[in-house]
């Protein structure tokens, strides 16, 4: 007689429904312990804000957008919220935190925004573009840029707590956090900073040792065990970020110092589009590539500077362009300098000018400009100081002929040119109150000498040239070396070391001091030739020089009364000192310090016929460029592709960490159902998905059966395991403990990654290779569970939605009752 065997009762078929998961009545200390680690790694990461922030100030409002954000994350993970209801009462935190810190008056009950608050978002907001298109760094932080700032933190947190959490993903939150670090690294010359960098990468660390300790058994959802080899794993992953971080700016040439080299920063010349040109200069000269390269032809017997700027707004913070967008004027005429020139002798140039990959709205012309044509778009010139400006266009692949005019110059002309200035716009002469008390007694002693403003202009020159100044890429240190306000220019002429900018700032400062409107010109310093030569109508064939972002230069005008805008040269190394102004038998060609290595040929320049495709191709030994000059397309390029590859690498490697928590031989404990979890993810990914009514054994058999009808099925040692597998895990559910039932069995406990490795690999066998391809890298046992995430408010809302129809049906069908029972009453009474 044979015994059927006993059906299980109801609640043992709801436990084989469902696969084994930890206790989570209880969510502990993992919501708090992961949020601060990541309120620790992005509180890091803003530190590297200091410097293009000027001050702390801005960093508290900061730090408590990230303590409100991260604790409302904690507090809502730790009662157990979905975890989009998680995510969105983070974005709830850190919109009412911006708006208790910035729009108190104009919100309701201090956190509600209202009418009012967007319209004073929205004059913030254009605050702090004005304030990223018009300023130096380290700007101001008004609290247009702290609001952008605090709104960036918040996210950030945001993000950071996404991609560890829910998401499963916690190596890849270092993007959050590189996110952040990107601005410093390409503004400041210090990169990000060493406590920076140490705060948030310990802040990483903590994240990778939190979603490590509180390991998941293979669910989204955070359980109690934790994975062992915590400890070896941290100090690994961290041993092999510092080696990476140190040894990689000393292998990779172009590379200079900091924990983002200065060599990797975007050379942001070519796509300016209002952006202060005293910001770029800096990274431009720094840049090893060469881009935003301009070629002209002129009949100049020397080459020419080609001016793009005219900065001319100094307030004390910073020096900065002024559009005068009222006043400009459309460029289809003459363009007329507006005061008259007492110089017996004018020189006229033609140039044919090239802008080729040059990106800016203003255009690059010699000084001064009457005539320009062959322009396409709208364009306008400012008769205060004749810049030209696209009104809907740049300068890039524009090709245009201009010609222009200058007085003769001669030192004894300026010298004679002593009249009291006049017609000059106030902006020129005007002086800050905050002056430094070195910047007013350098100019005393350098020009208090000096009569006539020639003189004066001479001898601020000279002491700039002198050998106690020397010219460097990296200096002034504080306030960062593109700083050009009035605190840097202090701190060069202490440290009297610096580059154009610091130089053009001081001259055109102290000239001004001394009684003389000045301004500074933005654009290139004279090129180089290229030995080809243009034919330009009129003027046969003309020398073709170069210039490109290595020649970026500033330089300051003086106004002279009846000769105009007088160009002069502080700069030591760099350009080329106008006759008028060489003091003694100083030569006017530069040495060979910084970037402009033979920029003036030794003789006059003799036209050649232009070299061969095959010549302009290959590198010669006198070329300027390096192996380091395509570093940056390099390091773009490699970046993005690194990143494309994380992307698509991230369901393998999230898959691959969860097998490898669930089969690790110190969790025998759990060893059977965290198999048995493997068993039905490796179905799930080969197209096999269990029912939720199927009982472990019926997808069993549904596994081996759908295997063993395709040709050359399941081999006999994968079915083996699977019957393995089969019989752990009922016993594990259903089993008496003296049968092995106990939660601590060890049946399967030093061979559940045996039998499994046997059934994936006879799985692999007999897939396709499409198949095989989506099970590595697109495994649907991790889409699935982020559609499940992804779906999570759906589904809410629809039993929200049903719970609702139900409850009022009850209400409908009560009522409706209730009203026949009183009719039978009234009518039997």
């Amino acid at each position: 007689m044979t015994v059927a065997p006993a059906r299980p009762t109801g609640g043992e078929q709801k436990a084989a429904r469902q696969p084994d998961r930890p206790d989570r009545t209880r969510a502990g200390a993992y919501p708090w312990a992961m949020a601060a680690a990541i309120m620790v790694a992005v509180s890091g990461a803003a530190l590297s804000l200091n410097g293009v922030l000027r001050g702390w100030n801005w960093y508290w409002p900061g730090l408590t957008t990230v303590l409100v954000v991260g604790f409302t994350l904690a507090a809502l993970r730790s009662l157990r919220a979905q975890p989009l209801l998680v995510t969105a009462g983070g974005f709830i935190a850190l919109g009412a935190v911006l708006t208790l810190t910035f729009f108190r008056s104009s919100s309701f009950l201090w956190v509600v925004p209202t009418t009012a608050t967007l319209q004073d978002l929205n004059r913030l907001i254009g605050r702090a573009s004005e304030t990223v298109l018009g300023e130096t760094a380290p700007v101001a932080p008004n609290a247009g840029i702290v609001l952008v700032s605090c709104a960036v933190l918040g996210l950030a947190v945001i993000l950071v707590d996404a991609l560890a959490v829910p998401l499963g993903m916690p190596a890849a939150s270092g993007m959050g956090l590189l996110a952040l670090l990107v601005v410093p690294a390409m503004i400041k010359p210090q990169s990000v900073g060493a406590w920076s960098f140490l705060a948030t990468a310990a802040g990483y660390l903590l994240i990778l040792a939190c979603s490590q300790w509180f390991a998941p058994d293979g669910r989204v959802e955070p359980g109690p065990a934790r994975s062992p080899g915590v400890v070896r794993r941290a100090a690994l992953t961290g041993a092999v970020a510092l080696a990476a971080t140190l040894v990689l700016p000393l292998a990779i040439p172009g590379f200079d110092s900091g924990t983002f080299p200065q060599g990797s920063r975007l050379n942001p010349w070519g796509a300016s589009n209002s952006l202060n040109p005293m910001i770029t200069l800096g990274n431009s000269l720094r840049a090893p590539d060469g881009s935003g390269r301009i070629t002209y032809a002129t009949n100049s017997g020397t080459p020419l500077y080609l001016r793009s700027v005219t900065v001319d707004n100094f307030d004390g913070d910073s020096w900065g362009p002024d559009d005068r967008s009222a006043s400009r004027v459309p460029l289809d005429g003459r363009i007329d300098p507006g005061y008259a020139i007492l110089a017996d002798e004018q020189v006229r140039l033609v140039t044919a000018i090239d802008a080729g990959s040059f990106n800016s709205p203003y255009l690059p012309v010699p000084y001064a400009p009457e005539t320009i044509s062959g322009l396409g778009g709208q364009w306008t010139w400012d008769p205060a100081t004749l810049s030209i400006k696209g009104t809907d266009t740049t300068t890039r692949r524009q090709e245009y002929l201009v010609t222009s005019a200058l007085p003769k110059l001669s030192a004894a002309l300026l010298a004679q040119s002593s009249g009291q200035v006049r017609d000059v716009p106030d902006v020129f002469t005007r002086i800050p109150a905050n002056v430094p008390e070195i910047v007013k007694t350098t100019a005393r002693t350098v020009a208090a000498a000096a009569g006539a403003p020639y003189q004066k202009a001479m001898a601020i020159q000279k002491y700039l040239r002198s050998s106690e100044f020397t010219y460097s890429l990296q200096s002034p240190v504080q306030g960062g070396y593109d700083g050009n306000g009035l605190s840097v220019l202090a701190d060069f002429l202490q440290q009297k070391s610096g580059y154009c900018i610091h130089f053009a700032s001081a001259m055109a400062v102290m000239a001004r001091l001394e009684g003389i409107p000045s301004r500074i010109a933005v654009g290139y310093a004279p090129g180089r030739l290229t030995g080809a030569t243009v034919t330009v109508a009129g003027q046969g064939a003309l020398p073709e020089y170069e210039a490109d972002a290595r020649d970026a230069h500033a330089w300051p005008e003086l106004y002279f009364q009846g000769l105009g805008w007088v160009p002069f040269e502080p700069t030591p190394s760099r350009g080329v000192v106008p006759d008028y102004a060489v003091d003694g038998p100083a030569p006017s060609v530069p040495d060979t310090l910084g970037n402009n290595d033979g920029l003036v040929p030794d003789a006059a320049p003799v036209p050649t016929t232009p070299p061969s495709a095959t010549a302009q191709a290959a590198p010669g030994a006198g070329s300027s460029s390096t192996g380091g000059t395509e570093l940056m397309p390099w390091l773009l390029g490699g970046g993005a592709v690194a990143g494309l590859a994380l992307l698509a690498a991230a369901p393998h490697l999230v898959r691959a960490g969860t097998r490898s928590r669930r089969l690790h031989p110190k969790r025998a404990d759990r060893a059977v159902p965290l198999a048995w979890n493997e068993v039905m993810d490796l179905g799930t990914d080969y197209g096999l998905p269990a029912e939720r009514s199927e009982t472990p054994r019926a997808y069993s058999a549904r596994f081996r059966e759908a295997l063993l009808g395709e040709p050359g099925g399941m081999d006999r040692d994968a079915h083996a395991a699977m019957a393995t597998l089969t019989s752990a895990i009922e016993r594990y559910r259903y089993g008496r403990p003296d049968q092995g039932g106990s939660p601590d069995s060890g049946l399967v406990a030093g061979t559940a990654a045996e039998e499994i490795a046997a059934v994936a690999a006879s799985l692999r066998a007999n897939a396709t290779l499409p198949s095989r391809l989506g099970a590595a890298w697109l495994p649907r046992s991790v889409t699935r569970r982020l559609g499940q995430l992804a779906g999570t408010p759906f589904s809410a809302a629809n039993r929200a939605f049903g719970a609702a129809a139900a409850a009022t049906a009850r209400l409908w069908h009560g009522s409706r009752g209730r009203a026949h029972d009183a009719g039978r009453r009234a009518g039997g009474g």
